[in-house]
Formats: structure tokens, C-alpha cells, sequence
């Protein structure tokens, strides 16, 4: 295979940070090269890079065999490389065929759009990925895979040879992911190579060639997919073997109920669900994309408005119509978009850990004591072992699975007894996952109530005591924890369309 791309003795500093020390990556024609290491290893870095959005300190980079100066996107993009973030970048009230060519658009005489020439030039390039869409279609009315499909064709329109792809399945189905790989192996076919940066170590070997691990900001090393345990992966970046020990399932069953939900209604994305959690107990929900898992979730904390149920604390009802009634009762909340609704990224940890609890912060006059608030953020970042250089460091400069500890901290200051988790290790990387699930663990152990929802099986498995399973806004069955249940009884409740009758020995 030919190289695409070789990058060598890669530097890169920002103020007080060494982000890449002498690294080294290279990209054949028609091949899958995974670029793995934890948040905060410099794989972003180093893309952002090869992009063009970052100017490089030291190194080398050949593209095609030939020197290159990468000093702005559009070089990148002359030079047919093209990167697809995480963060989708389309506009959702534009057409598929606009969003691919904003700024490229085809004219007529006297400035104005051709649409026909446009929307021609977008089916030509999903002929060529054989992809069936609709350039006329709005992006807003797409499922976010198709989206994702949308990004792909709009890097080709730049007759990109290189496709860095950040984190392509985090908001995915399997049905989904399974359209998505057959695009990329098409690409391939084609004599594209493609940069595949992920956390999910079941994809390596579905779709990867070769992986490139990084750790620190340094090059570990470069292996083979097929012929490389997943194991050693994981110990090569994060230095350490990775244990994932299934849940202890502990007798609850004299625990006091914490919180309990009845007939809890909401349109149609909630019908009738009733569930409780115990003092101690992990409950686990699982079920497919659109079951109804997160809805449940915001309903309880009073984010999204219920047309009826009952919800009880501690064996008492609670009226919660809105999120300060939620805290109030002792119900913390960490979202599955906790860059959006968990933290103010601009804002410094310090300012993230207090925010829920700033009445107990607020002296005279409303005056903030910045004391107190630096103490109290010492030490849960001592606790909880959150990596920051100070209590001042702006969030949005933290690794995925510092960001997650610090929404932790915040509710865990405010002594909440009732904890709801939604996708709590989402675009965190191994070696942080571990220590979050760990952290989860420990919470339950000291007696507070808690509820993970994941669309990870195998995470839901590891941690729950107890495994809610919800179909099309219903709760279809409660499973035991640990090794007593198996993906397939799982995914049998999940496709259910009426609630099943519960496992014998069920108890509420």
C-alpha cells in the first residue's frame, strides 16, 4: 500500500503543556488506521494537525510522498485531507445539497443558485457511496447517522483521499453503525484511507487495519487489529491492565426504599412506568435508542413536565414540577450532554463543583466566600482524583473523564442521596471508564441510590444490581444484575411491545 500520509517527530506545545512529543503516524491508501488513547493522550492534537487548525512546533509531514505546509484548513483541504468532528458542524435549516457546498454553491447569471447543478453534484457523490438520500431533504428532518453520512459526502465533495473520522459511532445505533461501516469499507475499496479515532474497543476489530496507540502526548506503538488482543490495547494505553469486574449483587432486600416512581405518563414517550430503588442499589436502565430511558429520567427530575404518576422520597410523596424541587429532595441529575446541561465549560472547576449548592457558598450582600468554595473544590478534586493543574482551570480544557468527575463532585457536595447517571461514560476512554465505574460502585457502598442508564449492555451488566429493560416508553421487565442475566435476555425485553410478566422472584 502506498502512504497517504507520514507524519514524524511531531511537536506541539500550548502554554504550560507539552501536547505531542516526537510522534509518529503514517496512513496507507485504502486502509483503517485507529488512532486509541485515553482523553488528554494528544490524539485530537495531533489531527487538528494534520487538518490544518493547529501549526505544528517541530516535525515533518509528507503527504503523498511529498513535503507539507499545513497552515490552515483549506491547505489541508487542497491537499484532499478532510476531518469529520465529533461535534456534527452541519445547518440543520439548509438542504443536504447546500450544507455539502456552502460557500462552493454553483451560480447563474447574475449571482443566483443553481439548485439543479447543486443538488446533482450532491447525488453524484452519493451515487459514489451508494447512498440513497435526498439532496432537497432538510439536515434538520436526518437521523444523526444520516448526518454523519452528510459530513462524509461533504469532505469528498473536496475529493478528500484522507477522512479523519473523530468518534463517528457515539451517538449511533447498531443498525446505524452497521450502514456506517459499510460506507467506510466502500472507501476503502476506493484507495481512501481513513483515520478512525474511538473509544469502543469492540469496533477495532470489526473495522481497523492497524491502531496507533498514544499516552501522554508520546507514540506508544503501531500493531495489527486482527492479530492484537483487545487486552493488550487497553494496557498499552493506559499503562496498566484494565480489570472489569462484574457487579457484586449485595442482599437489599431489608434496604429502604430511596425512591419509588408510580404510573409515571408522559405522551407517548412514557406509559405507565413503575420502578424503585433501594439504599445501596445500582438499577440499571437499558433498552434501544428511543425506548424512553432518558425521558423516565428528566421526568423524575422535574426537566421535562409529566402528565401523571407518583414520585416518593423516602417514602413520602414529592411534588417535583421543575429541577430546583428535584435538588431540593436530595435527586442529582447528570445528563448524557454534560457539555450542554451538566457544566459551564467556560467557567473554572472551582465555579462547576459549586454551582449547585452556591446558597451555602453566598455571604452578605450575595457576595460569593472564595475561600470556602476553593476548600470544598480541593478537596473533591482530591476525592475523586480529578486531573486538573488547579481549581481555576477552565472545564472545557479537562479530558472527557475529568469533565464527568467534576458534574460528580457537584452533586456528591450537594449530598444528594438519589443519583441518576444518563450514559455516564460516553466519549470517555478506557482507562477513565474504569475509574468512573469504579466511583459508581463506591457511591452505592456508602448508601446512596443509583440509577445508570447506558446503551453499553456490557457496562449496564457490570454495574447494576438490578437491570430495568424499557421498549417504546415501557417498562417491559426488571432483570436481576451481574452474570444472571445475558445480553439476549436483555434485548428480548427491549423489542417487547408489552410489558412482560417480571422474573420470578421479582420484588418491586
Amino acid at each position: 500500500m502506498t502512504d497517504l500520509v507520514r507524519m514524524t517527530g511531531i511537536d506541539k506545545r500550548f502554554p504550560g503543556v507539552h501536547a505531542l512529543k516526537n510522534v509518529s503516524f503514517d496512513l496507507a491508501a485504502g486502509e483503517v488506521h485507529a488512532l486509541m488513547g485515553e482523553n488528554g493522550a494528544g490524539k485530537s492534537t495531533l489531527m487538528k494537525i494534520l487538518s490544518g487548525i493547529y501549526p505544528k512546533d517541530g516535525g515533518e509531514i509528507l503527504v503523498n510522498g511529498r513535503a507539507a505546509e499545513l497552515d490552515g484548513p483549506r491547505a489541508a483541504q487542497d491537499l484532499g485531507i478532510g476531518i469529520i468532528h465529533q461535534e456534527l458542524s452541519l445547518m440543520n435549516d439548509l438542504t443536504v445539497a447546500q450544507n455539502i457546498f456552502i460557500g462552493r454553491e454553483p451560480r447563474l447569471r447574475f449571482g443566483r443558485l443553481d439548485e439543479t447543478a447543486l443538488n446533482a453534484q450532491a447525488v453524484e457523490i452519493f451515487r459514489s457511496m451508494n447512498l440513497k438520500l435526498d439532496p432537497k431533504t432538510v439536515v434538520g428532518e436526518l437521523t444523526i447517522a444520516r448526518q454523519q453520512m452528510v459530513e462524509i459526502a461533504k469532505a469528498l465533495s473536496y475529493r478528500s483521499r484522507v477522512l479523519i473520522m473523530d468518534e463517528p459511532t457515539a451517538a449511533l445505533n447498531d443498525a446505524e453503525i452497521a450502514e456506517l461501516f459499510t460506507i467506510i469499507r466502500r472507501l476503502k475499496a476506493d484507495g481512501v484511507g481513513i483515520i478512525y479515532i474511538s473509544h469502543k474497543m469492540d469496533e477495532l476489530k470489526q473495522i481497523a487495519d492497524r491502531v496507533t496507540v498514544m499516552r501522554d502526548g508520546a507514540y506508544v506503538g503501531t500493531v495489527g487489529a486482527a492479530e492484537t488482543p483487545v487486552s493488550s490495547i487497553i494496557s498499552m494505553m493506559v499503562g496498566r491492565e484494565v480489570t472489569n469486574e462484574t457487579a457484586d449483587i449485595p442482599d437489599l432486600s431489608q434496604a429502604e426504599t430511596v425512591l419509588e416512581v408510580r404510573g409515571l405518563n408522559r405522551g407517548r414517550e412514557i406509559r405507565d412506568v413503575n420502578f424503585s430503588v433501594r439504599k445501596g442499589e445500582i438499577l440499571g436502565f437499558a433498552g434501544l435508542m428511543g425506548a424512553g430511558r432518558t425521558e423516565v429520567a428528566r421526568a423524575i427530575f422535574g426537566a421535562d413536565p409529566r402528565d401523571g404518576g407518583e414520585i416518593r422520597v423516602h417514602g413520602k410523596p414529592c411534588a417535583i414540577s421543575q429541577p430546583s424541587d428535584a435538588v431540593k429532595a436530595g435527586i442529582g441529575y447528570l445528563s448524557e450532554d454534560r457539555k450542554h446541561f451538566g457544566l459551564a465549560t467556560g467557567m473554572d472547576v472551582r465555579t462547576n463543583i459549586a454551582l449547585a449548592s452556591l446558597d451555602r457558598f453566598s455571604g452578605s450582600l450575595g457576595v460569593l466566600k472564595e475561600e470556602d468554595m476553593r476548600r470544598t473544590a480541593q478537596d473533591y478534586i482530591g476525592k475523586l482524583d480529578i486531573r486538573t493543574p488547579s481549581d481555576r482551570q477552565e472545564v472545557r480544557l479537562l479530558s472527557g473523564g475529568n469533565q464527568q468527575k467534576v458534574v460528580i463532585a457537584k452533586w456528591l457536595y450537594r449530598d444528594c442521596d438519589i443519583l441518576i447517571f444518563d450514559e455516564p461514560t460516553r466519549g470517555i476512554d478506557v482507562g477513565a471508564k474504569s475509574e468512573i465505574h469504579k466511583l459508581l460502585k463506591n457511591l452505592a457502598k456508602e448508601g446512596r441510590a443509583v440509577i445508570v442508564i447506558s446503551s453499553e449492555l456490557p457496562e449496564v451488566m457490570r454495574l447494576s444490581h438490578r437491570i430495568a429493560v424499557m421498549c417504546e416508553g415501557r417498562l417491559t421487565g426488571i432483570l436481576p444484575g451481574g452474570e444472571q442475566t445475558s445480553q439476549e435476555d436483555i434485548m428480548h425485553l427491549a423489542t417487547l411491545r408489552a410489558p412482560s410478566m417480571q422474573p420470578e422472584g421479582y420484588q418491586q
